[in-house]
């Protein structure tokens, strides 16, 4: 499955943006989804991730409370909701795909991820 991932912009503190990130190739139901992000200097962090159906959420600490996943099968697409946006929350976001097996107890793992998108920046300011 191939990725693009849009979305990105400027916004301030507590403000709000969705991501969206498209996906076409292989067929997008059979692929469980994450979000990434990566901020200069830092290596690359897990946001959130969503199983096949929607029915599980995944969320890193950091942004729980503040983010929404969320997946539309017809459309091959998925989405991070970000509200009250932080300066810390500033990053590239990439989204992701996984067919595997293991993704309930390892979706926070970037290395099980097989698909990627090419990031799209979000910067917060104050």
């Amino acid at each position: 499955v191939q990725l693009q991932a849009s979305g990105g912009g400027l916004v301030q503190t507590g403000g709000s943006l969705r991501l969206s990130c498209v996906a076409t190739g292989s067929s997008f139901i059979h692929h469980k989804m994450g979000w990434f992000r990566q901020a200069p200097g830092k290596e690359r962090e897990f946001v959130a991730a969503i199983s096949r159906s929607g029915d599980s959420l995944y969320y890193a600490d950091s942004v729980k409370g503040r983010f929404t996943i969320s997946r539309d099968n017809a459309k091959n697409m998925v989405y991070l909701e970000m509200n009250s946006l932080k300066l810390e929350d500033t990053a590239v976001y990439y989204c992701a795909a996984t067919r595997s097996a293991l993704f309930s107890r390892f979706y926070a793992l970037d290395r099980q991820y097989t698909s990627w998108g090419q990031g799209t920046q979000l910067t917060v300011s104050s």
